[in-house]
């Protein structure tokens, strides 16, 4: 916990370094002593410390400084930080305009100058005691400045949320404090990181870097190397490092993968009271490091090449890695939303998966859910205890044909849920961020507007293969081929004398698992399975090196 600060105010130097010192010789150490030489100087100091969002406890100012008068400093602290106490250094002239001064709340106390012991922290021991007794310590960890209607706000918060990094969130449409720091820049959103750096627009990479997360190997080669942290990656991360593989994990956004957005997951076996996909993926890969594993995020894969018993993969950055084995657990990406200018408004009330950050400002309003998987039920089901009223918008004529019988159960059962069949979403609108959707009834073609602030959407899932084309064998839509499923004219390049494994690619030492395998059930436990079992067959491959 940051120690809460004392800031002294003085234009000659000689007297700030005199008071200063005696300050820190009383207080220092629980409190962190300050110094500001001049009026104009204590501005910028607070303004920084406004900024960072550091406690501050009490300010000791002279008054007659050029430019910027004590009582005039003090004002401004009464506006930026209320709680803070203020005492004022005043020569007998002066001390007018000091009790004016109190009268009008500006200031708790005068000193007249010059101070002594028996003056000073009887004043100050008091004041301090009044701050301590209203003094709440905040969060001191990342601070988020920007607009929940931003879609770039959105992506850092998400990013955050799920690489399980708690953070601030300041919202410049509702806080004064938000907007009084956001007017001294021109862009948004601001990451305040708790050092005291403020970065200004960040990508994602950059406040991944800034907050510690590793995106960068510690060595070139590992005997095994997985591409994608969802459940399959995941288990295979545990497992392979388990049973003594070097092991890295490369992911691009969190882990957790699309399993990591859901809001519940209810079937998921020995957790009968369900647990949520972020909760799933911070158990997983705190058991995956307990075993050494090293985990890279956010970090992307942009190609894979052979060289002999070796896989090289070239990551974003320009750097490869090696290893005998790789698994393939990249997963899938929701579908975008086929409506009219839903791009426009993706972060900025359109969403793709729970987005589960965004659930306490739809509070009192009508959320919309497109989807009839298990995906959207959870998230109508979460999102019924934060809205008033949730709408799953079902473009065929029933839930249950996708969706687990409990969660339709669950949903028949819960009030402010309805059921909108044959419907979809034909049109989105508003100014900077959703306001309204144009619903089309896909059986009687008719149109109509409701207003809508949150629309989540679950509709279809698309595997991120595209840097594997003309490497592995895949289908039609871009899932990876193996075992059973590759055919001769697949394996034409395929040259050891055993067939392959059933959890293994076109090319030898490549193995895929989770929801971006072809024909694979689309549903965690499997892939942790598969995530597993795929372990033991890498270990007969790399016996067979």
């Amino acid at each position: 916990m940051a120690k809460p600060i004392i800031l002294a105010v003085d234009d000659e130097a000689e007297v700030l370094r005199s008071i200063a010192r005696d300050i820190r010789g009383r207080y220092g150490q629980d409190y962190r002593i300050l110094r500001a030489e001049g009026g104009e100087a204590a501005l910028d100091a607070l303004l920084e410390l406004q900024e960072r969002g550091d406690p501050l406890a009490l300010v000791v100012s002279d008054q007659r400084m050029p430019k910027l008068t004590g009582v005039q400093l003090l004002e401004r602290v009464a506006d930026m930080f209320p709680a803070a106490r203020r005492v004022l250094l005043t020569a007998y002239a002066d001390t007018d305009a000091a009790i004016n001064a109190i009268n009008r709340s500006q200031v708790h106390y005068y000193l007249l100058k010059p101070w002594d012991d028996t003056s000073l922290f009887p004043v100050l021991d008091d004041l301090l005691a009044e701050w301590q007794g209203v003094y709440r310590p905040g969060y001191e960890g990342v601070r988020i400045i920007g607009s929940r209607y931003s879609a770039d706000t959105h992506a850092i918060k998400d990013f955050l949320a799920r690489n399980q990094l708690p953070y601030t969130f300041l919202d410049v449409e509702t806080s004064d404090e938000a907007r009084a720091v956001a007017q001294r820049y021109d862009q948004l959103p601001l990451v305040i990181i708790p050092e005291g750096e403020t970065l200004v627009a960040p990508s994602v990479a950059d406040v991944g870097d800034k907050v510690g997360l590793q995106s960068q190997a510690e060595r070139p080669f590992y005997d095994l190397t997985i591409v994608g942290g969802g459940p399959a990656g995941l288990a295979a991360a545990v497992y392979g490092a388990s049973e003594g593989l070097s092991t890295v994990l490369i992911e691009g956004e969190a882990p957790g993968g699309q399993a990591g957005t859901s809001s519940r997951i209810e079937n998921y076996l020995g957790f009968p009271s369900g647990l949520s996909g972020g909760d799933l993926a911070r158990r997983a890969v705190t058991q995956a490091r307990r075993f050494g594993v090293e985990i890279l995020t956010p970090q992307h894969v942009t190609n894979l090449r052979v060289a002999g018993p070796y896989r090289i993969l070239e990551l974003s950055d320009g750097s490869e890695l090696s290893s005998h084995a790789v698994m393939l657990s990249m997963g899938v990406s929701w579908r975008t939303l086929p409506a009219e200018h839903a791009e426009k408004f993706t972060g900025a009330g359109v969403f793709y998966g729970a987005a589960t950050t965004e659930a306490v400002y739809c509070q009192g309003e009508t959320v919309y859910i497109v989807g009839a998987g298990n995906s959207a039920g959870q998230a109508a089901i979460y999102f019924a205890d934060y809205a008033a009223k949730v709408v799953i918008l079902v473009r065929g004529g029933s839930l249950a044909a996708k969706m687990s019988n409990y969660l339709v159960e669950r949903i028949e059962a819960t009030e402010n849920i309805d059921v909108m069949l044959h419907h979809e979403v034909a049109a989105c609108a508003g100014a900077d961020n959703l306001e309204q959707l144009t619903l089309l009834n896909n059986q009687t073609q008719e149109r109509f507007e409701v207003s809508a602030h949150y629309l989540f959407c679950f509709i279809g899932a698309a595997p991120r293969t595209d840097w594997l084309e003309g490497v592995v064998a895949r289908d039609k839509r871009g899932f990876i081929y193996t075992g059973r499923d590759l055919t001769a004219d697949m394996l034409t390049n395929w040259r050891l004398p055993r067939d392959p494994f059933a959890l293994e690619s076109s090319v030898p030492g490549v193995f895929v698992s989770g929801d971006v395998r072809a024909n694979s059930v689309k549903r965690v436990a499997s892939a942790v399975g598969e995530g597993s079992i795929a372990v033991s067959m890498m270990h007969q491959h790399l016996a067979s090196l």
